[in-house]
């Protein structure tokens, strides 16, 4: 292990109350139960206390740490990672999942916090530093821990089969994140309410600048938004949307004066007001971010609505609050263009999830990631996949190749419409295509059933943790339904 974890000490624990006459209620305790016993038996749990506990002591650097304080942040480390594994299979807020948290005893009991006495339920807050409890590279690692115990000792897991890695089923997505369409002037609505709603604080707190209500000044930008929307409709609506945007500007240069000078009083006056210096940092860095921007968005409206010209993707400003947001070209109806980051999955034909990666910038081609994907399952299983399918995206002559060359079946959908048909009457390869089909669901269990539509993260690092916290928990709840039964099935009276 990584860490030296003390053992945990015995506890009174109260029984969970017999219900009955609720099969919703039953199948989730079972569930549960299967879950709980994987983490344990998997050593899954004992792992992540035990990279928790090296990061503890690495960041504890000016005493070291006593037993007691170790035992009390184990028992938190098994609290996060309980609470993250039942958040994300609820798919509840922080604020709900507590306050279920608080008054259900299936999960008091999942979690560890049951008690006779008194029951310590974590608060959102608490609940919203779980989920950072460890960073993306060691979440891969409890993965790699689970998936190699399944592969290689399914009899301690009790899984029906071993985990099957001979076939391997490969696919891109778009994980779109939680904006709203980027037009151009909209993010200009955007930092305007967010540096007026700053000053509104600032002024708030007894630090005011000379200049008219931030109220008013609201008031104007919603009006001018409604207008630049009447305008797309109209005969002429170009030039009534270039007189629009040029009222915008000059609207967003008055505001971005006033939000400076009401910045500069609140950095060098904040012990007049109630906040703490950390607090009103949050407040100096909501507007340095906005004012920061503005410029460069005020320019990307200029050069598309008044100068009519193209703006390069890489150029472009679709989020005021989250840069690490791409174009995603997918052309499919309904959802020709995308915004978020392109995520890679492989799962195997048992529905479990061998591998994943999500890209900060723009993804390179598909046919580029699927040896890259391959070596990651390789690495993390210990296992050579014996044949891998994927759609046309990821076809290519080298890539054909070098499966030839590793003894890999190659079953990638071919691009030529005539090749296809020539290979699809090889059994294996139409079957491989066929199971490829279902992958396209695994994909929307995950998103819908495990991240949330959309995806409540904010900035890169925070959504790649939300990804590594939802596969770690689908994976559970594969195998969970791939154990054996406690209970002997019952003969039927036929059989008697």
């Amino acid at each position: 292990m990584t860490g030296k974890i003390i053992p945990f000490a015995q506890e009174l624990r109260p029984l969970l109350p017999t219900v009955v006459g609720n099969v919703d209620y039953k199948t989730l305790r079972q569930q549960l139960d299967e879950i709980d016993a994987l983490l344990r038996e998997s050593g899954l749990q004992e792992q992540f206390i035990g990279l928790s506990v090296e990061n503890w002591f690495k960041e504890a650097t000016d005493r070291e740490p006593t037993a007691l304080e170790q035992q009390k942040f184990q028992e938190r480390s098994r609290r996060a990672l309980r609470c993250m594994v039942l958040r994300t299979l609820l798919q509840e807020s922080f604020r709900v999942f507590t306050c279920n948290l608080a008054g259900n005893p299936l999960y008091q009991w999942f979690c560890c916090i049951d008690a006779i006495d008194v029951v310590r339920v974590p608060s959102k807050s608490e609940l919203q530093r779980f989920s950072h409890w460890l960073p993306a590279e060691q979440m891969r690692k409890l993965m790699d821990q689970l998936l190699g115990k399944a592969a290689f000792q399914p009899q301690e897991l009790r899984l029906c089969t071993p985990l099957d890695v001979e076939d391997y089923f490969l696919d891109s997505t778009a994980l779109k994140a939680d904006i709203h369409f980027p037009t151009d002037w909209v993010l200009l609505r955007d930092g305007v309410r967010t540096l007026m709603k700053a000053t509104i604080l600032i002024r708030r707190e007894g630090l005011k600048g000379r200049m008219r209500p931030p109220e008013e000044f609201l008031r104007q930008m919603n009006r001018l938004c409604i207008q630049m929307s009447a305008e797309g409709r109209r005969c002429g609506s170009k030039k009534g949307r270039k007189r629009v945007l040029r009222q915008m500007k000059k609207l967003v240069k008055t505001i971005r004066c006033h939000a400076q000078r009401h910045r500069k009083l609140l950095d060098t006056r904040w012990e007049q007001t109630q906040w703490t210096r950390p607090q009103a940092e949050q407040i100096l860095k909501r507007i340095d971010n906005v004012i920061e921007q503005l410029p460069s968005a005020q320019k990307q409206a200029h050069e598309r609505i008044i100068g009519q010209r193209k703006v390069a993707n890489g150029e472009k400003i679709l989020s005021l609050y989250d840069p690490d947001i791409n174009v995603i070209v997918r052309g499919k109806a309904g959802a020709e263009v995308e915004f978020g980051n392109t995520v890679l999955l492989g799962e195997n034909k048992q529905g479990v999830i061998l591998d994943y990666a999500m890209y900060r910038d723009q993804a390179p081609a598909d046919s580029h990631l699927l040896f890259e994907s391959m070596l990651r399952v390789l690495d993390g299983t210990g296992i050579q996949v014996g044949a891998v399918a994927t759609d046309r995206g990821f076809a290519s002559a080298s890539n054909s190749r070098t499966l030839e060359e590793a003894g890999t079946y190659d079953a990638t959908c071919p691009r030529n419409p005539k090749e296809l048909g020539r290979r699809m009457k090889d059994k294996r390869f139409a079957d491989m295509q066929r199971r490829r089909a279902q992958t396209e669901g695994r994909i929307g269990i995950l998103k819908a059933n495990f991240l949330g539509r959309p995806l409540r993260a904010r900035g890169f690092e925070s959504r790649e943790l939300a990804l590594a916290w939802g596969v770690l928990t689908h994976n559970l709840w594969a195998l969970a339904r791939l154990r054996k039964s406690k209970k002997q099935s019952q003969p039927s009276a036929r059989a008697a």
